[in-house]
């Protein structure tokens, strides 16, 4: 090409990028490869251009951006479910890992794999590096003179296995979604409060004129009805008001109430009747804007600890976060990147602009000093090594450590002036990129690799078997975390998503975020079994003398 080695391995990482994007985009019925098909790409390119090698620091780089960034925006969920869901997702974690060691120890006795080979596929399987870098770390340290033949048995395992670690998984969901018959909808409604997914919010006209709805005051009324609402203007004859917990109704009143059709539906029948009149569209009083969230001495604080009606006659109704709309609550946090529905006062919007920031262009900034704090904080943490009993080596690695960070940094929120999140736009962007470098890497580089293995003689065994056992354990893991432990299974697909990529397929089919909530709520103890299991399966057939 004329170009030195370093520009020509950039060049296939972008050629791999573009044209996975493009593979990526295109479905059938209704299902497609998403981000997933620049690593199948980079394996063609690296098979038909075996001397292009792309530095592992790309690698690493693309992996440790991704994980940050997926852990600053799931870090207070994360937590949250822990007090909930902390003993299943542990089982269920134990039991994905069980499952597939067992699956991959059976075919290798009877098919002789060999240990480090059995190794390296359970790691591909799980598309873990940490856990192939661990186990190559345990066999030099064990294996004695065939160190350099186990080791490579390892790494060709890995290799092979990897890709069918991502497609198994992939055509297992997609079956398994079709089979349970999953309502997404209805699952995304019931896991609204922990994990918000933006389901559709409506505004109506309510008249009141049920006896119960006279006299309470509304805070008495929301806390008998339960009432998931936004109360907000109210006409009482012809005086415009702002509804607020000490407000009493009248006969006739009309109030705006926003929230989901459901909700809306249900609690409408205790207050009155709907009616046609809009009453968003009088401005005489009250004005309504949606105003950016870019103010960084707001970012991480709750709309109760703003105390805005001390000050001003003003209602936040909804506040919305990339693509999903969520009504405002006072424990609503917010974040930089926020855009924020205000009713209120004409001459008091300048005000209330200047508070939240409101400036779109400062929203496109990254604060570096949080970004690179975090990130060399993660880095960090992943680079410390310890010893488990029985001589298993542990880190957490670049996977680990950043998604660690991130995890608990996004619960922090902000120390002193330092606030730890990041817009949501830029932090999807950051995401995109950091998956780009990694999966086209990977795939350049394990071409080759994967290439000559599949024509030896034991290679496509061995790839037959890791599709057998990624599908098929794929298969019980969803049956059991659906059926048994009565996961909804759009957070399942990602809680057992081993890869960035499987993560991006579940997201896709489920429309929604959610899974990235499973996918951060069970990584952690995914990452760290992986690399326990991987090497216990290796010194298990070890000793049996395989």
């Amino acid at each position: 090409m004329g170009h030195s080695g370093s520009e020509e391995a950039l060049f296939y990482v972008f050629v791999a990028a573009a044209l996975g994007s493009f593979l990526g985009n295109l479905k059938w019925r209704g299902n497609g490869l998403g981000v997933a098909a620049v690593l199948f790409v980079g394996l063609a390119l690296g098979a038909i251009r075996p001397e292009v090698k792309i530095p592992d620091v790309l690698k690493l780089l693309g992996l440790a951006i991704f994980v940050y960034s997926i852990g600053l925006s799931s870090g207070p969920s994360f937590f949250n479910s822990l007090k909930n869901r902390g003993i299943s997702n542990l089982l269920l974690a134990l039991l994905l890992l069980s499952i597939l060691s067992s699956l991959i120890g059976i075919l290798a006795v009877f098919f002789g794999f060999g240990a480090a080979a059995a190794g390296g596929l359970l790691a591909g399987i799980t598309t873990n590096t940490p856990a192939l870098a661990g186990l190559l770390d345990a066999i030099q340290a064990r294996a004695g003179a065939q160190v350099e033949g186990a080791s490579n048995n390892a790494v060709v395992g890995y290799s092979i296995s990897y890709p069918m670690g991502v497609l198994g998984l992939m055509i297992a969901m997609a079956l398994m979604r079709r089979l349970f018959r999953v309502d997404v909808a209805a699952e995304t409604r019931a896991l609204e409060s922990e994990f918000p997914g933006g389901q559709p919010i409506v505004q109506q006209t309510l008249e009141i004129d049920q006896a119960a709805a006279i006299g309470p005051t509304l805070r008495d009324l929301k806390k008998r009805l339960n009432a998931q609402l936004i109360f907000g203007r109210l006409l009482h004859g012809t005086q415009w008001t702002l509804c607020h917990n000490e407000t009493v109704f009248a006969a006739g009143d009309l109030v705006a109430l926003s929230g989901t059709e459901e909700e809306i539906a249900r609690v409408q029948p205790e207050l009155g009747k709907l009616v046609a009149r809009d009453l968003s569209e009088d401005h005489s009083v009250y004005q309504m804007r949606r105003m950016f969230v870019s103010n960084p001495e707001i970012a991480g604080k709750t709309v109760a600890a703003l105390a805005l009606n001390d000050n001003y006659p003003v209602l936040l109704t909804r506040i919305k976060r990339g693509d999903a709309d969520a009504l405002v609550r006072p424990d609503t946090v917010l974040e930089l990147g926020d855009r924020v529905r205000v009713l209120a006062r004409e001459e008091d919007l300048p005000a209330l602009e200047k508070l939240f920031g409101d400036s779109y262009e400062h929203l496109s900034h990254i604060d570096l000093l949080s970004f690179g704090l975090g990130m060399g904080l993660g880095i960090l943490i992943g680079s410390i090594q310890m010893q488990l009993p029985g001589g298993i080596l542990f880190s957490l690695g670049f996977a680990g450590g950043p998604l660690v960070a991130g995890l608990v940094l996004s619960f922090l929120r902000r120390s002193g002036p330092v606030v730890w999140s990041l817009p949501y736009s830029a932090n999807l962007t950051l995401r995109q990129i950091g998956l780009m470098l990694m999966l086209a890497t990977i795939g350049i580089n394990s071409g080759a690799t994967f290439l000559s293995t599949m024509q030896s003689a034991a290679g496509p065994l061995m790839f037959a078997s890791s599709a057998l056992v990624s599908f098929l354990g794929s298969i019980f893991i969803l049956w059991i975390g659906y059926k048994l432990f009565k996961i909804p299974f759009i957070l399942l697909s990602g809680m057992i998503s081993h890869h960035p990529a499987n993560l991006d397929f579940a997201s896709n089919l489920a429309q929604n975020k959610i899974p990235t909530y499973g996918y951060a709520l069970v990584y952690p103890l995914l990452l760290i079994g992986k690399i326990v299991f991987v090497q216990m399966l290796w010194q298990i057939l070890q000793l049996a003398g395989y």
